[in-house]
């Protein structure tokens, strides 16, 4: 449980500092760029663990969460662009 919400926290902070290194017009606010850190921490944890960079139970590495969270970012960008 404990691995799930350290994840959860790097995953927050992920999600800022990917909206800080995101270049261009960020319309959504934190919340769900909060959320898309997340998303990319867990990815970055599950993904990881698959691959067998981490083993289970160890907490996803930092530069993978940034580098998944810009990604969904730049997706969520792209997805959310083209409905407006």
């Amino acid at each position: 449980m404990i691995p799930l919400l350290w994840t959860l926290l790097v995953g927050f902070v992920i999600g800022i500092i990917a909206k800080m290194l995101t270049p261009g017009r960020d319309p959504q606010g934190c919340l769900i760029t909060s959320g898309i850190g997340i998303a990319g921490s867990l990815i970055a944890k599950y993904l990881g663990e698959a691959l067998n960079f981490y083993r289970p139970g160890e907490f996803p590495g930092f530069i993978g969460s940034v580098i998944g969270a810009i990604l969904l970012l730049l997706a969520y960008r792209a997805v959310r662009g083209r409905q407006a």
